[in-house]
């Protein structure tokens, strides 16, 4: 029998290595602690309506948005647009629309019902769904950067399409208020309060 090569003998120690390891691979798991930096921030965040007047840092905007960008739609239509408000006179104009707590920035999102894709069985639009999901990314990158958030969807279309022509041919599905939470931003008292987890969920 040829013998064998140190390069060989080693290669076979690494695979029987490996069987090893994978042979006890759900045991390992069910022993892990699933506690991740994701997991801490979405248990931690909450929906702030009390900000700081400090300007948000233009390259937490700049993340915020580039996040929102590469956010998944039905079918890669991407029927999306995002409308970052920062400056004074874009504040002011929001703020007639709705007073976004007088957070230094707030988030425009709108979604073109002509780019968005159909369900053909009942003709049921993606774009709700496709600007939530882009809202979401939003929130949850927002809230990774230390930044405190609110979701509005009380606003009045009408209005908010007056004072902000830019929007035209888009349907603007939220507004998204950010910024730094003062000392006085709190968490609602319902926010710690979920429905009991059997009644959310159920596995079949």
């Amino acid at each position: 029998m040829a013998k064998r090569s140190f390069l060989e003998r080693i290669s076979d120690l690494t695979k029987i290595t490996h069987r090893a390891a994978f042979s006890s691979v759900d045991k390992h798991i069910s022993n892990l602690n699933f506690e991740t930096r994701f997991s801490n921030m979405v248990t931690s965040r909450y929906t702030c309506r009390s900000f700081s007047d400090r300007k948000v840092n233009p390259a937490k905007i700049q993340k915020i948005l580039e996040i929102a960008h590469i956010a998944p739609s039905a079918h890669d239509r991407q029927p999306i647009h995002v409308w970052a408000v920062t400056s004074d006179e874009a504040l002011a104009r929001i703020r007639e629309v709705h007073k976004s707590y007088d957070a230094p920035a707030v988030f425009i999102v709108g979604a073109n019902l002509s780019e968005a894709w159909v369900r053909s069985y009942d003709n049921k639009s993606s774009a709700d769904t496709d600007a939530a999901v882009v809202t979401l990314h939003m929130v949850l990158e927002a809230s990774d950067l230390g930044l405190g958030v609110v979701w509005i969807s009380d606003f009045d279309p009408a209005k908010l399409a007056d004072k902000f022509p830019e929007t035209a041919g888009y349907e603007v599905t939220g507004l998204l208020a950010v910024g730094q939470p003062d000392e006085e931003a709190a968490p609602y008292e319902l926010h710690h309060d979920p429905k009991p987890f059997e009644e959310f969920c159920t596995v079949l």
